[in-house]
C-alpha cells in the first residue's frame, strides 16, 4: 500500500506540474481563451442580462418546452450564429482551492490507475506506460473531445488538452512503470 500511495502522490505531482507548465510556460491553451477588444462592453451588457452564474446556450428553448419546439428552433437556426456562454456574477482570483482540487483529482486518478494495472500482479513497465497513456486518452476523449463533438468547439481548442493527456499521463506512466517494478 505504501508503494501505491507514494506512486500516486508522485504521479499526481507530475500531472500537476505538467498542467502548470502547459498553461503558463508553454501556453498550449491560448486558443481556448481568445481576447476581444470589446470585452468591457460585452461584459457590461451580459451583466445587465444575466442575474445568476451559469452556462447558457444561445439560442435555446425555455425550460419545459416540447421536443417539437426544440426541433423547430434547430431548423430555424441552421446556418445562423449561436454560442455557449459561461457567465459568472463575480470573479475571485484565489487559485488555492482549484489547485488543491486539481491535485486531488490527479491523486485519485493515479491511484485508480495503479489499482487497475496491478490486479493480476505488477505488470512490466511498458504495460504500465501503455495503460497510463490509455488513461490519458480516456480523459481526453471523454472530456475535451466529447465537448468538441457536441458543442462544435474549434479544433484548435483540442490541441492543448490532447497534448496534456499524452504528456502528463506519459510521464506518469514512465514513473509508475519504474516505481512499481523497483526491486523486482
Amino acid at each position: 500500500m505504501k508503494k501505491w500511495l507514494i506512486g500516486s502522490f508522485v504521479g499526481a505531482i507530475l500531472i500537476f506540474v505538467w498542467q502548470f507548465l502547459s498553461w503558463t510556460v508553454f501556453q498550449l491553451h491560448e486558443a481556448e481563451a481568445k481576447y476581444t477588444p470589446a470585452q468591457d462592453s460585452i461584459l457590461q451588457y451580459l451583466s445587465s442580462q444575466f442575474k445568476e452564474t451559469g452556462t447558457y446556450m444561445l439560442p435555446t428553448v425555455p425550460p419545459g418546452s416540447s421536443q417539437e419546439a426544440a426541433e423547430e428552433l434547430g431548423k430555424t437556426m441552421d446556418g445562423k450564429p449561436w454560442a455557449t456562454l459561461t457567465y459568472r456574477t463575480s470573479y475571485t482570483h484565489n487559485m488555492t482551492r482549484p489547485m488543491i482540487r486539481g491535485f486531488l483529482v490527479g491523486l485519485v486518478l493515479v491511484f485508480c490507475l495503479i489499482y487497475i494495472v496491478t490486479r493480476g500482479g505488477t505488470p512490466a513497465g511498458v504495460l504500465i506506460f501503455a495503460a497510463s497513456i490509455a488513461m490519458g486518452l480516456v480523459t481526453f476523449l471523454w472530456g475535451a473531445y466529447n465537448e468538441h463533438v457536441w458543442f462544435q468547439t474549434p479544433v484548435a481548442d483540442l490541441y492543448g488538452p490532447f497534448i496534456d493527456s499524452l504528456v502528463a499521463w506519459g510521464l506518469t506512466g514512465i514513473w509508475l512503470g519504474w516505481w512499481l517494478n523497483k526491486g523486482k
